[in-house]
């Protein structure tokens, strides 16, 4: 298995912090956020490589990141060529632009690289295996409908298969949001090539799996009680900082 972390964004709502630094690598309770994702990918024995795709601004980062850092995985950094936030593939243009590179033959565990949550993921990939061909999407229950109009929203059947997605909908119909964290196996690695060849939505993820749970079975798995931050402003952040602090104490 391999796993692909998204890093390729310039996170421009946190500005100063990522001027000059990536997301993925501002620190939280003294670590960075790729560390924290690591932690969840270490314990899997499925996995034998790390993928990180990020672009032409940042990967000098990763790379320096990476040499410092010890993993049990191969870890390989790319540079998607793009140079600004105008010109980026986008996640969905991500994930082609590695699986077509690396010629990715193997199920593929798709995390952003800022997806900060505490969870096992072991159990996220049983799952997911168990209900191969199709494709899975982590879930986090926020709660509160009123946060709901932020994220990719979903609702699931009893057997867990999603029969609705809307991406940041103004009328939310549940409270469960899309993580950022899919599960292609190996069956459907060329569903992607398919959307985009359809001049479909390059950026949000969650447009692709508004199309693709029309078109088939999409499976959907929920985390119950793990931490999850959503890191794409300060405040978030902050609260990301100061609940991860208490491991610490």
């Amino acid at each position: 298995m391999k796993v692909l972390l998204l890093a390729a964004g310039y996170a421009t709502r946190l500005y100063p912090l990522t001027l000059n630094t990536p997301k993925p690598l501002l620190s939280v309770a003294g670590r960075t956020v790729l560390e924290f994702i690591f932690d969840l990918i270490e314990p899997v024995k499925e996995v034998d490589e790390v993928f990180i795709v990020t672009n032409k601004k940042f990967y000098g980062n990763f790379r320096d990141w990476k040499k410092t850092f010890k993993s049990s995985k191969k870890i390989t950094v790319l540079d998607d060529g793009s140079s600004s936030n105008e010109t980026r593939l986008g996640a969905t243009g991500d994930i082609e632009f590695v699986i077509e590179k690396e010629n990715v033959k193997d199920d593929l565990l798709v995390l952003a690289g800022d997806n900060l949550f505490r969870a096992d993921l072991s159990k996220f990939i049983d799952f997911s295996v168990s209900g191969r061909p199709y494709v899975t999407l982590g879930l986090y229950d926020i709660k509160e409908l009123l946060l709901a109009s932020r994220y990719g929203i979903v609702s699931v059947d009893k057997n867990n298969k999603v029969v609705d997605f809307k991406e940041k909908p103004a009328n939310p119909r549940s409270t469960l949001a899309a993580m950022c964290l899919y599960f292609f196996p190996k069956e459907r690695l060329g569903i992607m090539k398919q959307y985009l060849g359809l001049d479909n939505s390059k950026d949000a993820p969650g447009y692709f799996l508004e199309w693709l749970y029309k078109k088939e079975d999409v499976f959907g798995y929920v985390f119950k009680d793990n931490l999850w931050f959503d890191t794409g402003d300060k405040k978030s952040l902050e609260e990301a900082d100061k609940e991860f602090r208490k491991e610490i104490q």
